[in-house]
């Protein structure tokens, strides 16, 4: 096995808040007294204060979150990329950022998922070292019903199903090789992109405080994470 040399964490932050009825971004708004971005960055300092962070920002976005830095006395490490048009494209900005002679693991994050654990983000890494493509995931809870075209639906097994988190965690060359590819609207997160390669994914255990903050009941579920 390969020395793994370099350690990096892409976090995309491109939304637009459009379903949280909020004037500012998603990835901007308070939680627990700081921008929601601002506790997924220091998340991944906190399991590996050394990690390399790439923040992947649109660049009308990137004055007020500087504002916010200034203003929150953020100061910790990151590169900044410019947002694309797309994620796929976000995600292949902040990829080019990693030297093309790099050796090591990357990690693409949701910037609203600020309540990722230590553990999460370390078996994702850890296991790809070997595995090469890792995706935390965790299982249904809820009945599922398959719509298709259907009125009424029928039930499907939910144990046939998981629900998919980030930081999905991949050895840099071969993500590299796979964002050359042409974008697809078969591209539904990192993992289908490598998969299109041949790639195997191998799947980890996420953690459930993991969520994605895109409504105003999410912002309160999270207000409650930060007392646990």
């Amino acid at each position: 096995m390969a020395h793994i040399t370099s350690k990096y964490a892409i976090i995309v932050a491109g939304g637009k808040g459009l379903r949280m009825g909020a004037d500012i971004p998603k990835q901007f708004l308070p939680v627990g007294g700081k921008p929601v971005l601002m506790h997924t960055i220091s998340r991944f300092h906190a399991y590996d204060k050394d990690l390399k962070v790439i923040l992947v920002l649109p660049k009308t976005q990137q004055a007020y979150w500087q504002e916010l830095c200034e203003q929150y006395h953020f100061d910790e490490d990151y590169q900044l990329a410019d947002g694309g048009a797309s994620r796929f494209q976000s995600c292949k900005n902040g990829i080019s950022m990693i030297p093309t002679d790099a050796v090591g693991l990357v990690a693409i994050h949701d910037g609203v998922r600020p309540f990722v654990s230590c553990d999460t983000i370390s078996r994702c890494f850890d296991t790809a070292e070997t595995a090469k493509a890792v995706i935390p995931v965790l299982p249904i809870t809820d009945t599922l019903r398959f719509i298709g075209d259907s009125l009424s639906g029928r039930n499907v097994q939910r144990s046939d199903y998981k629900t998919v988190q980030t930081p999905q965690v991949f050895d840099i060359q071969l993500i590299k090789k796979a964002y050359e590819q042409e974008e697809s609207t078969d591209f539904t997160d990192d993992a289908s992109v490598v998969e299109r390669l041949g790639q195997v994914v191998t799947m980890v255990e996420g953690n459930r405080e993991n969520i994605k903050i895109t409504t105003p009941f999410d912002l309160k579920v999270a207000e409650v994470l930060l007392e646990l």
